[in-house]
């Protein structure tokens, strides 16, 4: 018999670009389904109608497009909304939600790439949160040179991704800063945050993390 311990449980995925998230969060949503565990899936930016729009022009164009303050309050803008109408709703229905990238992104890209002070995003996520914080966060870890040539790969087989290169674009000292930054808050936050080497095969990848959320979320009886 499977049972929640606590439910409902957020729980995020994040790390750098082409780290793999995308497909240890589907893979752990089939794990999900298959013990009748309610629950949804869904990623920042967007996740919800209007911030997919702003999505939009986030992860499409030229790097320099924004300045740091203007791409970090679309972020929020986008966050906002998606909290309000899918997380926050989700959560109170009792169901679980998988989030690909949350406020963890915005410290690692907007606060240690772009060096936005941390006091104002954590001032930022304070008036949109109404409250709500991840219980749970994997935070894959990859070299962004491996990172990029992953997402290069990626690219060629799916047109979205073809499209969606604005943070790929940007020069690899940011992308270090930006890993840097997830190993940080990772130790900062060792309680919530699970490091995992990205480099490693999807298969252990997968095992660890089903793992970490059986032990922390999910009571197995016979």
């Amino acid at each position: 018999m499977i049972e929640n311990k606590s439910p409902p449980f957020f729980i995020t995925f994040e790390g750098g670009e082409g780290v793999g998230k995308t497909t240890q969060i589907t893979r752990l949503s089939k794990f999900l389904s298959k013990l009748s565990v309610g629950h949804i899936v869904t990623r920042e930016p967007g996740g919800s109608k209007t911030a997919e729009i702003i999505r939009e022009i986030l992860v499409n164009g030229d790097p320099d497009q924004w300045d740091s303050k203007t791409e970090l309050l679309l972020h929020f803008a986008a966050r906002r909304d998606h909290l309000a109408r899918k997380i926050k709703p989700a959560l109170d229905d009792g169901l679980w939600v998988l989030c690909d990238r949350f406020v963890d992104s915005t410290y690692a890209y907007q606060g240690y790439g772009h060096g936005i002070a941390t006091t104002l995003i954590d001032n930022l996520y304070s008036f949109v949160a109404d409250e709500v914080f991840p219980d749970l966060t994997f935070i894959l870890d990859l070299s962004p040179e491996k990172g990029i040539e992953r997402t290069k790969k990626r690219s060629l087989a799916n047109k979205e991704a073809l499209l969606e290169d604005r943070y790929e674009k940007m020069e690899i000292a940011f992308h270090k800063r930006i890993r840097d930054g997830f190993k940080e808050i990772a130790l900062a936050d060792s309680e919530r945050c699970v490091l995992i080497d990205a480099s490693l095969g999807e298969e252990e990848i997968y095992n660890n993390i089903v793992s970490l959320v059986s032990a922390k979320c999910l009571e197995i009886t016979t």
